[in-house]
């Protein structure tokens, strides 16, 4: 695994033991990119709980209980998926805290509203409200599926140390 990765993931498994924090992962677009980087960590065991892939539609539903309407209302690829993808990952799992991930990787599947490269992120603790972030990334699949793990990763990081800048 590339330098980045490997360094994030390890503080981001040290911020997590220092919380005794178990993480979980909710990933669409990455297909569990985001799990096979912090699960390449040695002691991740230690704080990572699960993973769940849900690509489709109805995985995110059986899977997380991602509610239909809010998939027919705002989209898989929405804030409101990603912030139902990451509670859903605490309601079914031992996981303290938890991140989702969603998107348009390309190099289809665009729209005028929703581009190539539109990724939606959500965390959330446990107990808490869950924050969300959309952000739009360039380059071709595999460039915006690993800026989106990239991303996430960070984000968990900075919020679990308080450094998260949060927008209104």
């Amino acid at each position: 695994m590339e330098t980045e990765l490997r360094q994030l993931s390890e503080a981001v498994g040290a911020a997590l033991m220092r919380r005794q924090l178990l993480l979980a992962c909710a990933e669409s677009c990455t297909g569990g990119w985001a799990a096979t980087v912090v699960t390449a960590t040695a002691g991740s065991s230690d704080w990572f709980e699960r993973g769940f892939v849900t690509y489709s539609n109805s995985a995110k539903r059986e899977m997380l209980g991602v509610p239909e309407a809010t998939l027919a209302d705002h989209g898989a690829v929405s804030e409101e998926t990603a912030r139902a993808m990451a509670e859903g990952a605490l309601a079914h799992s031992r996981a303290g805290i938890a991140l989702a991930i969603t998107g348009i990787a390309g190099p289809g599947g665009g729209s005028p509203g929703k581009p190539v490269g539109t990724v939606c992120f959500s965390w959330c603790r446990r107990g808490e409200t869950a924050e969300s972030e959309t952000r739009r990334f360039v380059g071709n699949r595999e460039q915006v599926r690993r800026q989106a793990v990239i991303h996430a990763l960070s984000g968990l990081l900075a919020r679990l140390e308080g450094t998260a800048k949060t927008v209104p």
